[in-house]
């Protein structure tokens, strides 16, 4: 009979990681193989070609298309040429040089392409310039020529269950011993700027607004409430991936939505690393293609490097520590105490195969397998 294995969360306290840090495009490598870099350290550089603006010389000045690469000339420019914002771009004279109209660029940029079919000019905006850092301290392994490189490192790592924001690095601070805490906006201090907070159960708007405020670089929670979610990014998610809004801080929830106290092995990792420096990421996938949050502590090489026991994937089984990932108890952790052979009927009317929990309040649940995940230790 085969597994009945749902895939969750990964906490584990030492590991071996690797990051692959890649260009959007082909650019230049910056490092070698076997080389130490640190998470700020820059890997890769390259230029996304920037926007194009196409200027209707002819409409503005009143001529031929076909006339149009003359009253370029005529203003000294050509291709290849770098115009400023308001600079002259095309003129035109007629009646013997009584009327003059010009044309003078919108932006700053080169000058790409001058059509005499359309009567329009092309100014490109200048390159915006992509860097790629290393994210994580530790050793280059694999150089991908002009696209990145792959960082090998050892420490803790840790995913959540949602996040958002993109990549950022700091030193681990914990607020509170108290996993089932709710940190309050007083909570929040100036010393705090520049750090990843650890909180407990719960992380209240006005508390976000605060670090937002004082500079906080993270904030890694157990729960967080969905209404005050709309609020802080502005719009309802839906099912978009997450990772790429400017919120002044990522965030990073463990558990669920709502006052869900922070699973303690995740909890006491995070206060094991108090001072030390952790990479952190809230992109977010929950369909297809899963991406998670996640919290990467590189431990230096002075550490113990002995990678934590692997277990190996056996499935769910009586004992498992699950994850509701689905309303009703949703975010909560829970002790697998049957798994039922027989399919069940569920609300839907649908027939599934079932699994039976303990939640932490000692209320027994039967849930479909499909609306938990194993937290893998």
């Amino acid at each position: 009979m085969a597994h009945a294995y749902t895939p969750g969360l990964l906490v584990v306290d030492r590991m071996v990681l690797e990051e692959e840090r890649r260009l959007p495009l082909k650019g230049q490598v910056l490092v070698n193989l076997g080389d130490k870099v640190n998470s700020g350290d820059i890997v890769a550089r390259t230029e996304l070609p920037g926007n194009p603006e196409l200027v209707n010389v002819a409409n503005k000045l009143g001529v031929e298309p076909a006339e149009v690469p003359g009253t370029v000339k005529a203003a000294k420019k050509k291709d290849g040429d770098f115009v400023k914002k308001d600079e002259l771009l095309a003129i035109s004279k007629s009646f013997f040089g009584l009327f003059t109209n010009t044309c003078n660029s919108p932006i700053n940029g080169t000058v790409e392409h001058i059509s005499n079919t359309t009567g329009k000019v092309l100014v490109r905006a200048p390159a915006i310039p992509v860097e790629v850092k290393a994210y994580i301290d530790g050793e280059i392994v694999k150089v991908i020529p002009d696209e990145g490189v792959l960082v090998k490192s050892f420490g803790t790592f840790i995913q959540g269950i949602f996040g958002v924001g993109g990549e950022t690095v700091g030193e681990i601070f914990s607020l509170t011993d108290d996993p089932t805490a709710v940190i309050e906006p007083s909570d929040i201090k100036e010393e705090h700027k520049d750090k990843v907070l650890v909180g407990g159960a719960l992380l209240p708007y006005d508390t976000i607004q605060a670090c937002i405020k004082v500079g906080v670089k993270g904030f890694i929670t157990g729960g967080f409430d969905d209404a005050d979610l709309k609020k802080f990014i502005g719009f309802d998610l839906g099912v978009a991936i997450t990772g790429s809004e400017n919120l002044g801080l990522t965030l990073i929830v463990t558990e669920g939505f709502g006052k869900i106290r922070m699973a303690d092995k995740t909890f006491n990792l995070l206060r094991k690393n108090v001072g030390r420096k952790a990479s952190i990421n809230g992109a977010t996938q929950i369909r297809a293609g899963v991406i998670r949050p996640e919290v990467i502590i590189s431990l230096p090489e002075t550490d113990d490097q002995t990678i934590s026991e692997e277990k190996e994937h056996t499935g769910m089984k009586i004992g498992s520590i699950i994850r509701v990932i689905r309303e009703p108890r949703f975010g909560e952790l829970a002790k697998v105490i049957s798994l039922p052979v027989q399919l069940q009927q569920v609300q839907s009317e649908t027939k599934v195969r079932v699994v039976e929990v303990q939640m932490r309040d000692e209320t027994k649940w039967t849930l479909p397998r499909a609306n938990v995940e194993i937290v893998e230790e």
